[in-house]
């Protein structure tokens, strides 16, 4: 089964841009780095070398990264009209077990999911639990304590 990686337009834009850097700028900073260590002498006992080699490893496994993701990415439209959620609404819910209103949430595909931003992906428990839920709709979320119930108070586009 091959893995689909749904985002936003913005988001798909933002990775290409990342991998245009990563083959052109990045690849030649890094080729010049291993041209100087070479410049220190002796390769085997040269840390200056290494270090750049095992950059230059993991540029290569991120651009790799980069072009699987790309590859294999859905543009998700933001801009439909639906009453249910989906990728691209931020939803506040309330948490039926405690009252507490929680802040608000943007669903978001598996790619742009960051917690720090309360970005949440539709491939997490909770963003699972959400989707395809409407205004006033009850959502049930397993977690680690067990399972948590929560009532869905605002979807905004």
């Amino acid at each position: 089964m091959i893995k689909e990686f749904k985002m936003s337009q913005e988001r798909y834009d933002e990775l290409k841009r990342e991998l245009d850097y990563s083959k052109t700028t990045r690849a030649d900073e890094i080729a010049e780095l291993i041209k100087e260590a070479r410049g220190f002498g002796d390769l085997s006992e040269n840390s200056e070398y290494d270090e750049a080699k095992n950059e230059q490893g993991k540029l290569y496994s991120r651009i790799a990264e980069l072009e699987d993701i790309l590859l294999h990415a859905v543009i998700v439209d933001e801009a439909e009209d639906s009453d249910r959620i989906s990728i691209g609404c931020r939803v506040t819910v309330t948490n039926l077990d405690s009252g507490k209103q929680l802040p608000e949430y943007r669903i978001v595909g598996s790619q742009e999911a960051d917690v720090m931003s309360r970005a949440v992906s539709e491939d997490s428990p909770f963003g699972k639990a959400l989707m395809g839920a409407r205004m006033g709709d009850e959502v049930s979320v397993e977690a680690p304590r067990g399972v948590i119930h929560y009532r869905v108070d605002r979807i905004d586009r």
